[in-house]
């Protein structure tokens, strides 16, 4: 028999992994997040089709599948035979017993067969010496990995301060990039819809609306920048005439496409200037955007007064007008000064409304304002000459009348066969006439009437004004003042709006009308004496500073020489008034150049002067200008150099004879503290005074007072040029240069050196000797020495006078005592003699 057939060895593939639930699965954090973010690429596992894949991982070729099933059914049987053994068998641990390798590469540890020995002993068996099964492994490695993540998450809590903190920064850093790039984009916004509406307002007037929504942002930054950016465009394109909006029928009517797209630019410019004021006046209050809101609004009034809603703007500009604020005030004065010298612009229609709501507010406020409230009426101008065009228009329509009246009687004398031509002419007439009505109706050029109407009205309304502030301060008291403390005056005293409005009388004197002069003389008179005079009304008025009573005396005489002609009152309170005036000043508390105003023009305008009452004054400022500063001693010594002028018979006080020399007057003692100049008797006295002010240390005083100690009754009458307002501003400068000359500043005094030589030779035409500072300081010991002798001498002076009039009230009181003692004494001599 030949070769028996071999018998084919068939090979199977290896055992696929044992499935595991899916509990036991343990997948990663790494293996999560890679699953999320590639999800699109992980679909496909889904479809997966698991039986087909084993049925072909488990196919052999060329074998049937009924013999390729035994075949894995004999390998499940031994395969459940070795773990039935693996149960009877002790498996040596790895860590006790080296490992075995097989021919066939597979590494296994010894066992041993499980005997009735160690059965019986099997509690006795170390639980370490046993391997682990599988699945036991599995649980120990699944807990391992558990307490490994707790302790994880412990870990990242103890350090999550740290990661927080920067991603906080990290947010904070993004969100001011955003807001950055917000507010930049914003910004370019405004900038793009501003050019183009400066470039073509008619074309892009809806932008408008687009912007003023910028003004309502969250960010105060955009919203200055949006209000700002509307103010420029509104200056830009506003026109120069009031926008009246259509009326209904107007609005029925067919017109053309011009018309109608001029009266949506109309109405739209009017809306959205309309809503942008409404917020101005809505953010006033806040104090973020005051100073914005409030120059946006002065700006507008300013450039547009003629424009519509200016009553809105002129209420805000006069409300903020009298403010606290310094800046906002002076933005408020400066437009509304602007306002009063540009009528042009609005035809003096918006003074008259600014004055009148200036009346009101003063009224509200209870003349408790800053005095700029009313120290901007200064800046109105009133015109004199409204009645001249109309006597001119007048005698025009005269002679057009009697024009008129010839050629129509001359027409009627002519023939009536020229009817074609008559009846031409007055056409051509009419139509002259329409033509001139609407050039009238369209041009700038204001009617007289209309203008002398406004006039008048807005100086009615400054009258009110000054009048209502003169009767508060008559009638207001301590208790009054007190009471309106709390209200922001700005203005030094209870009086803040006193001294504009008698500078603001001053200057409007000559427009008083002459049925009021005598009501204010008497309320100025009044107020000069600081209502210590009899009075009719129950209150008196508080006492007032030396400077608002000196501006009292400055306004009364500015009324009487305005109104010399039909005006005739008795000065001779206020000449008391300033005689008191002069002692009561003190320099640093008072106004140095109202005192030299009122010197000015109470003493050197005023020619005629009683004697007594010229030297009186005469000898009150020499010791004026011994006891004060250097400027308001310049400014008394060139007062007496000019009374001394104009005077000649009061020179005799520059003699040394006994009793003032040979004119002495009526009064033979002269009474130094005597109220009334002319019963003062200066002309018994000398001009001592002169004498220590010719060692005074300031050389342009010293060498005046040379100069007047000089003159002598023969002397012609020279009169100098300067004035005592001059004479005080030229030392005032002076004194500073001299003072920082002192100091060692060298620069300023030789640009200023011109100034005070001029000075020195325009008073006494003589140069004042080299500074020295040992002298200087000499002088000055012996000034103050002089003044505390004289303090000295006043207070001994009043003890004096006091022991006298004790004395004298002494005597007075024995006197009445006598006879009432003699009397007594006869009433007991004749009881006793009754008695007896």
């Amino acid at each position: 028999m030949g070769k028996g057939k071999q018998r084919k060895q068939i090979i199977l593939p290896p055992e696929l992994p044992p499935e595991i639930a899916d509990d036991d699965i343990e997948v990663s954090d790494e293996d999560l997040q890679f699953v999320d973010e590639n999800k699109d690429y992980a679909g496909f596992v889904s479809r997966l089709d698991t039986h087909s894949i084993n049925k072909q991982v488990t196919r052999v070729e060329g074998v049937n599948e009924d013999a390729l099933e035994a075949l894995y059914e004999k390998r499940r049987r031994k395969t459940l035979e070795q773990k039935e053994n693996e149960k009877s068998v002790v498996q040596v641990d790895p860590v006790d017993a080296l490992p075995v390798k097989s021919l066939d590469g597979e590494v296994y540890y010894r066992t041993f067969s499980q005997t009735a020995e160690v059965t019986e002993n099997e509690g006795d068996v170390d639980k370490s010496v046993v391997k682990l099964t599988k699945a036991e492994r599995r649980a120990k490695l699944k807990k391992t990995k558990k307490e490994a993540k707790k302790m994880g998450k412990e870990l990242a809590k103890t350090e999550e301060v740290q990661p927080t903190q920067q991603e906080a920064a990290l947010a904070e850093v993004k969100e001011d990039l955003t807001a950055e790039e917000a507010f930049e984009a914003k910004k370019r916004k405004l900038a793009e819809l501003g050019m183009a509406l400066l470039a073509d307002p008619e074309a892009n007037i809806k932008s408008l609306k687009e912007m003023l929504q910028f003004a309502k942002d969250g960010d105060h930054s955009i919203v200055k920048l949006g209000l700002l950016s509307l103010l420029a465009v509104f200056k830009d394109i506003i026109p120069g005439y009031r926008i009246r909006l259509p009326t209904e029928k107007e609005l029925e009517m067919k017109v053309s496409k011009e018309v109608k797209k001029m009266r949506f630019y109309e109405s739209t410019l009017l809306s959205a200037y309309k809503g942008y004021l409404q917020k101005l006046l809505a953010l006033e209050k806040q104090p973020r955007f005051h100073h914005v809101v409030v120059r946006c609004i002065c700006t507008l009034l300013d450039a547009v007064p003629h424009f519509n809603f200016r009553e809105s703007l002129l209420v805000a500009v006069v409300r903020n007008i009298g403010s606290s604020d310094d800046v906002v005030r002076r933005i408020c004065c400066s437009t509304i000064k602007s306002l009063f010298t540009s009528e042009g612009k609005h035809g003096g229609e918006a003074t008259v409304e600014a004055v009148r709501l200036i009346a009101d507010h003063v009224k509200v406020h209870d003349c408790q304002l800053h005095p700029d409230s009313v120290k901007v009426l200064m800046s109105l101008s009133f015109d004199d000459d409204l009645g001249k065009p109309e006597v001119q228009e007048g005698n025009n329509k005269m002679k057009n009348k009697k024009n008129k009246k010839r050629k129509n009687f001359e027409e009627s004398n002519q023939p009536q066969g020229n009817d074609r031509k008559r009846s031409k002419q007055e056409t051509i007439a009419k139509m002259k006439e329409e033509v001139a009505a609407d050039y009238k109706a369209v041009s700038y050029t204001q009617d007289v009437e209309e203008w002398k109407r406004m006039q008048s009205e807005t100086l009615s309304a400054v009258f009110e004004t000054y009048f209502r502030i003169l009767r508060h301060t008559m009638r207001s008291s301590v208790a009054s003042s007190e009471a309106n403390g709390n209200i922001t005056s700005g203005g030094s005293g209870a009086h803040p709006l006193l001294a504009p409005c008698l500078s603001g009388l001053g200057k409007f004197s000559h427009l008083i009308d002459m049925d009021y002069i005598g009501d204010l003389m008497n309320y100025l008179k009044r107020l000069a004496a600081r209502g210590s005079s009899s009075d009719s009304s129950a209150q008196k008025v508080q006492n007032l500073t030396v400077s608002e009573r000196l501006r009292c005396c400055i306004v009364a005489f500015k009324v009487m020489r305005s109104n010399l002609d039909a005006l005739n009152v008795d000065l001779q309170d206020f000449f008391v008034q300033l005689y008191n005036l002069v002692l009561e000043f003190r320099p640093g508390r008072d106004e140095g150049e109202v005192l030299a105003e009122a010197l000015k023009i109470m003493l050197c305008d005023d020619r005629q002067h009683d004697m007594q009452k010229a030297a009186a004054f005469i000898k009150r400022l020499a010791t004026f200008a011994l006891c004060f500063g250097s400027a308001e001693s310049m400014a008394a010594l060139v007062t007496l150099k000019q009374l001394l002028q104009r005077n000649v018979k009061c020179r005799n006080l520059l003699e040394n004879d006994a009793g003032g020399g040979s004119v002495s007057g009526s009064i033979a003692k002269y009474q130094p503290y005597g109220s009334d100049p002319s019963l003062s008797g200066a002309l018994a006295s000398v001009l001592w005074e002169l004498n220590l002010l010719s060692k005074h240390y300031h050389p342009a005083i010293s060498t005046l007072a040379s100069g007047i100690s000089s003159m002598n009754s023969a002397q012609n009458q020279v009169y100098i040029s300067i004035s005592p307002q001059q004479a005080f501003k030229n030392l005032l400068l002076e004194a500073e240069s001299f003072e920082y000359n002192q100091q060692g500043g060298t620069q300023k005094s030789n640009k200023r050196k011109g100034r005070s030589t001029a000075l020195a030779s325009t008073l006494a035409s003589v140069e004042p000797p080299p500074v020295d500072e040992n002298e200087v300081s000499k002088k000055l010991r012996r000034h103050f020495i002089l003044l505390r002798d004289i303090k000295e001498n006043e207070r001994l002076r009043g003890e004096l006078d006091r022991t006298t009039s004790a004395l004298q009230l002494y005597e007075e009181y024995k006197k009445q005592r006598k006879p009432a003692t003699l009397k007594n004494k006869k009433s007991k001599k004749a009881r006793t003699t009754v008695g007896m």
